[in-house]
């Protein structure tokens, strides 16, 4: 648990199963910079709209989380906005806070609204409970799980040039949850990601939309996108040390060490996916540039019929350059988030990918199967390839040949469980 926080949860009811269903976190000092990342879908829930209205009207300072597991409270009209207004002032009386204080998640079912009785009696009961500790945020991990059959949680140390004379380390510390409708822009989960670093809104804002458009957005297990997405980004700075500056090292540093618990989530996530016996994940190098790199990754990750040999061991490779040849760049938000400038970002949104059935080369679990550039299919060992494919993670490698662009993207196997579970979970 990185300085300057406590946490926890417990059941307050609202999960028929009596599983775990509320998560506290708050700040134990002064309130935490904060920037967030939402959905885009035009369905945006409660807790949504609540959280931009906080940040907004806060400037971007918060002191503390609350999240609720089991009830959506999506598309529940003027109702579920009071109902999510009466959470903030709840919380903000159990910790001794302001209801502007507070940010809000939730996930569960879509169309019911919050049980409030169980809601402020289990905030009552867990306020005084929160811990400065790991356990403290592993309760609260747990407490944001639906579907999820693991808790997720990654971390990572990061040391800071001593831009201002003084060296310094700094903890990063991310959880998340989601493994259903998980489909980029961005992808359908829950996180939190808590530093101590001192850092400000702008700063933590310039870091978050970037890291979340290479790893988040990059992810997709049904190709659906939620009401409900949401990461916050927190910094206490309770690590100490001068604020850091844009353009610095030390910003770069923190940028790096906020990617990679991303990175770690999003991959968590994937191999978490409803139903999914492996995690997928796809690399593609060559591209003209990473956005083309970025949009080909992702089609070849979100497409059913590549899930599906996936699941089925085949090396079929028709299908993943089937989809590498239909992908289409992000949105211009996206696009933008990850570095393009508007008038580019604007040009390139919803274009093909560019991709050369010429120069394209296509691995599968380290096996070459296809070379455009010696004439397309290669002779492979079939059954040492599905016997590599038959592990916890199936790497597919693409090679553009056309310049130096990056890109990855994370994903599952799809399975008959997967149908299953979504044909018998309300929604």
């Amino acid at each position: 648990m990185p300085l300057g926080f406590m946490a926890g949860g417990r059941s307050a009811g609202i999960k028929a199963s009596g599983r775990a269903d509320l998560a506290l976190i708050a700040v134990t000092g002064e309130p935490a910079a904060a920037a967030a990342v939402f959905t885009p879908n035009r369905f945006a829930a409660a807790p949504v709209r609540r959280s931009r209205a906080v940040l907004a009207a806060s400037g971007g300072w918060v002191r503390a989380v609350v999240s609720t597991s089991g009830s959506a409270n999506a598309a529940t009209g003027q109702a579920g906005d009071d109902d999510q207004a009466r959470v903030g002032k709840i919380v903000a009386t159990a910790l001794g806070i302001e209801p502007e204080d507070v940010l809000h998640l939730s996930t569960g079912i879509i169309g019911t609204r919050l049980p409030l009785d169980k809601v402020a009696t289990g905030v009552a009961a867990l306020a005084p409970d929160l811990r400065p500790s790991d356990e403290g945020l592993a309760a609260a991990a747990t407490a944001l799980r639906t579907t999820d059959t693991t808790t997720k949680a990654a971390t990572v140390s990061v040391a800071l040039p001593p831009d201002d004379g003084v060296a310094r380390s700094v903890r990063i510390t991310g959880i998340a949850k989601g493994v259903g409708m998980i489909h980029p822009n961005m992808a359908t989960m829950l996180s939190v990601i808590l530093t101590d670093a001192p850092a400000s809104p702008e700063i933590l804002a310039a870091i978050l939309r970037p890291a979340t458009a290479r790893t988040w957005n990059q992810l997709s297990v049904d190709g659906d996108t939620s009401t409900n997405d949401t990461v916050f980004l927190l910094a206490s700075g309770a690590a100490g040390g001068a604020p850091i500056t844009a353009g610095s090292s030390a910003v770069q540093a923190l940028a790096g060490g906020i990617e990679a618990v991303a990175r770690d989530l999003a991959r968590q996530q994937a191999a978490d996916g409803e139903g999914a016996t492996c995690l997928l994940t796809c690399r593609v190098v060559g591209a003209s540039d990473d956005a083309n790199a970025r949009a080909v990754a992702r089609a070849v990750i979100s497409s059913s019929l590549v899930k599906a040999a996936a699941h089925g061991k085949d090396p079929n490779w028709g299908r993943i350059a089937g989809a590498a040849g239909n992908a289409v760049l992000a949105s211009a938000a996206v696009l933008e988030a990850a570095g393009l400038d508007a008038d580019e970002a604007a040009a390139m949104a919803g274009t093909a990918a560019w991709v050369d059935p010429d120069r394209l080369r296509i691995s599968i679990a380290g096996h070459l199967v296809f070379d455009g550039v010696a004439g397309g299919p290669q002779p492979f060992d079939r059954a040492a390839a599905r016997a590599a494919m038959d592990g916890a993670e199936i790497t597919i490698d693409l090679d553009l040949g056309l310049g130096s662009g990056f890109g990855e993207a994370f994903g599952c196997d799809l399975t008959e469980t997967y149908v299953r579970e979504n044909s018998e979970y309300t929604t």
